[in-house]
């Protein structure tokens, strides 16, 4: 759930939908829906794909999700 809602979150501040994310990230909306939702994990390839449509770095993206997971738990 924890990158879940690190993913939403940088999605939301970077001022894009699941539609636009998912077609910079090279992926399909769907799937940007089912990682939001914590459904699925994403594997490192699209961490990287996903933090460069984020404009940001794959560790700080990671590192939101790691800030949340404790928080979570």
């Amino acid at each position: 759930m924890a990158f879940g809602k690190a993913l939403r979150l940088r999605r939301k501040e970077a001022g894009l939908t699941q539609e636009q994310l998912a077609h910079e990230a090279e992926v399909q909306r769907n799937y940007v829906s089912l990682l939001e939702r914590g459904i699925n994990q994403p594997t490192l390839t699209i961490i990287f794909k996903l933090a460069a449509a984020l404009d940001c770095t794959p560790s700080a993206l990671v590192e939101d999700v790691e800030k949340l997971a404790v928080k979570i738990k």
